[in-house]
């Protein structure tokens, strides 16, 4: 009997992305909409907090999709 594992990788995309594909990135990784992940990001703007710090850290250290 063979398994088959898939492992799930956090990976910026390389299609659908508008900024550094961080969010569509995430929604892939969640099965969310790229809108949805978007829209959650920039409401969070709204609030306190170091989100854009977050973003950019993200930006820099989530490798690109190899597809």
């Amino acid at each position: 009997m063979t398994t088959q594992t898939t492992s799930r990788r956090l990976t910026r995309a390389r299609t659908g992305n508008i900024f550094g594909g961080v969010c569509a990135g995430l929604a892939e990784y969640l099965g969310w909409k790229p809108w949805l992940v978007r829209a959650l990001f920039v409401a969070s703007c709204l609030l306190p907090g170091p989100q854009f710090l977050i973003y950019l850290a993200m930006w820099i250290f989530i490798p690109k999709s190899e597809i």
